[in-house]
């Protein structure tokens, strides 16, 4: 008999700590995905009393501007991958975008800001600004990495001083600020060009980010300084302590970030066609959100590149939602920043929960 009670009350035991381990996994599959469901529950609610949402064009639209502003979010993933970030991503995007426009206008334009320069080439222009977004980054990542500033005071200040060059930039030669046009038409046609399937168009874009995104992967996944970064974000003192050259790291994802932001002024030049001192300006923020929507941790060392593109998809798709149901953009602004804030808590639950 007592053998017998003793058994019960052990299956008993057990029967209990399978079922909190069940609310334990209910709990935690919520937490990981509530935000997902919550989401996907609202676009579906979209799509429903929106039929228009998922029409042709539409689908169209968004692919295109998901694939304009993956380069800015990878860039900005890798650094909050090492647990920084970069407030200067939209302004570098925004000069690199400037320097594009007037290095790349027509020779009859009117108002061509250097009506000496000719036709400079495509490609030159392409290392131009690669340069230029690589010696920003190198400016950001040496502040952070020799001399300890917080990433958020160094990119912050970085951002008011390309502001300025970017003011300075548009006033050369009696232009007076206004905005940059008369782009050449073999440019435009080399970014916004493309060729079609089934009737639809692809445009070259879009490609051009599937190949960027697909070398960010490797990059991540295949080399030594991808997993670097991670061991970094993880644990830099332990990363430090197992040979890991923790300041170069830091200043070479820097660097890798602003030659991503870089190229995504250069086509967003071309996609944009009129370029002023707005181009850019809070894109980062944007990249920012689709980074912890796509399960980029603050903690640092925790995300992938599939969660960026999903993440960059996911606000692509509440933001065109918003514009559907007729929402202002004011409240367009609000309902993101409430999304960043809730997913930053998700994350920040989930760090505690792991320790």
């Amino acid at each position: 008999m007592i053998r017998l009670g003793f058994s019960k009350s052990y299956r008993d035991s057990l029967d209990e700590l399978e079922l909190k381990k069940q609310k334990e996994d209910v709990k935690n599959f919520f937490l990981k995905n509530g935000l997902y469901i919550a989401m996907l529950v609202f676009i579906t609610f979209v799509a429903i009393s929106r039929p228009a949402f998922l029409s042709t064009q539409s689908i169209v639209n968004n692919i295109n501007l998901v694939a304009k502003r993956l380069p800015i979010a990878l860039g900005i993933a890798g650094l909050i991958i090492i647990s920084a970030t970069d407030l200067s991503a939209g302004r570098i995007l925004g000069i690199t975008a400037l320097v594009s426009t007037a290095l790349l206008q027509r020779a009859d334009y009117p108002t061509k800001l250097f009506p000496e320069l000719g036709n400079m080439s495509i490609l030159l222009v392409l290392v131009c600004v690669i340069i230029i977004g690589a010696l920003f980054g190198l400016f950001n990542g040496f502040f952070v990495a020799k001399f300890k500033i917080h990433p958020f005071i160094v990119t912050l200040g970085t951002q008011l001083i390309i502001q300025t060059l970017a003011l300075s930039l548009l006033n050369l030669n009696g232009n007076s600020g206004q905005a940059l046009g008369g782009l050449r038409p073999e440019f435009t046609e080399l970014i916004t060009g493309g060729f079609y399937i089934g009737g639809i168009k692809i445009q070259f874009y879009i490609i051009y980010a599937i190949i960027i995104t697909a070398i960010i992967w490797f990059i991540w996944n295949k080399t030594i300084f991808g997993k670097n970064i991670f061991a970094i974000g993880s644990n830099a003192e332990a990363a430090a302590v197992s040979g890991i050259n923790v300041d170069r790291v830091i200043i070479v994802t820097f660097i890798l970030a602003g030659v991503l932001f870089g190229i995504n002024g250069f086509i967003e030049s071309a996609v944009v066609g009129s370029n002023s001192a707005t181009t850019g300006v809070g894109a980062e923020f944007d990249a920012i959100a689709a980074c912890v929507i796509g399960g980029i941790s603050f903690s640092g060392g925790i995300g992938k590149v599939r969660g960026v593109v999903v993440g960059v998809l996911l606000l692509q798709l509440i933001t065109t939602s918003l514009i559907f149901l007729g929402i202002s953009p004011e409240w367009q602004y609000a309902i993101k920043g409430l999304v960043i804030i809730v997913t930053v808590a998700i994350d920040m639950r989930k760090t505690i929960a792991r320790k």
